[in-house]
């Protein structure tokens, strides 16, 4: 047993440097350690850092799809989280189900270095595919006083209109006090390659005590960078009254609403019209790196 106890330290400690020389070096991650990850390398979720959400509601955003918890939406395989939106019938309203996770309750932290390594779907006309986190406090303070970080979304309805669907991307902030007070603050980029290649590409979050920034792969310059100093925050419509606390992860694919622009079923390209088409989005892994000393909360 001590041997084996050993020798997991000795790989932990080797998948912690191994991680962090991978990093970027214009994240500035000198001093950062892996304190939390999910490889997916399992035949199934994690139930202990994952919960899977069931919500027919539209999200506050007039989505289309009916999240459920069934292997055909939220599965593992093959060393990915794959989380796959279905044409299909479901419940009285609804012609879409599709998958979201998120760690509420269950795996938080406060600052650090956040990667995912995604493989996203076509987005074409109407899938909305993703990353982000939120304030573990949302239970008592709603939103969007729990603060909400949006990493990576797609499927814009600018991208729509420009026909730039692969490329065009974005990072988000939203704060404020009550759903009447939403503030928010919107990072749109367009890429000089496709993000929608069938291959993997890397996002990153930096959260530090002064600022969010947001990367793509290796490009150097954020997408959206925001100051959340809080010896700056001057009362409830600033950023630093918002992002000092602990956060969980989510990931998700949804079909059509506000995002997208698009709230008809028909109008759903990126799944085929027949009856069980359908489009995944594949997470490889994702990554918390914390500064030595301070660890994620699992």
């Amino acid at each position: 047993m001590k041997i084996q106890l050993i020798t997991f330290i000795a790989a932990l400690a080797a998948l912690s440097a191994q991680a962090a020389d991978r990093l970027p070096a214009h994240l500035g991650a000198e001093g950062y350690v892996l304190s939390w990850h999910d490889e997916f390398d399992g035949d199934s979720l994690d139930r202990r850092a994952w919960n899977v959400e069931v919500n027919g509601t539209g999200c506050g955003n007039h989505e289309l799809q009916h999240y459920i918890d069934a292997p055909e939406a939220v599965s593992v395989a093959d060393g990915c989280l794959l989380l796959t939106a279905i044409r299909r019938p479901y419940g009285d309203s609804h012609q879409f189900t599709s998958g979201r996770v998120n760690t509420h309750g269950k795996v938080t932290f406060t600052y650090g270095i956040i990667e995912a390594r995604i493989k996203l779907p076509s987005t074409a006309d109407g899938l909305w595919p993703a990353f982000w986190m939120m304030g573990d406090d949302i239970s008592t303070v709603g939103w969007p006083a729990c603060g909400e970080t949006d990493i990576l979304e797609m499927g814009h309805a600018n991208g729509i209109a420009a026909g730039s669907q692969d490329k065009l991307f974005n990072g988000a902030m939203h704060y404020g006090p009550d759903a009447g007070r939403h503030i928010q603050q919107v990072g749109e980029g367009t890429s000089t390659y496709s993000l929608q290649d069938g291959k993997f590409h890397h996002f990153y979050v930096v959260w530090t005590p002064k600022y969010i920034r947001m990367y793509v792969d290796k490009v150097a310059e954020p997408y959206l960078s925001v100051d959340i100093d809080a010896t700056q925050a001057t009362g409830a419509d600033s950023t630093g009254a918002y992002f000092h606390k602990p956060n969980f992860l989510l990931f998700n694919l949804a079909v059509g609403g506000d995002f997208t622009g698009i709230h008809n079923p028909d109008a759903i390209t990126a799944l085929g019209n027949a009856e069980g088409s359908k489009a995944s989005m594949e997470i490889d892994y994702v990554r918390i790196y914390t500064p030595a000393g301070i660890a994620s909360n699992d």
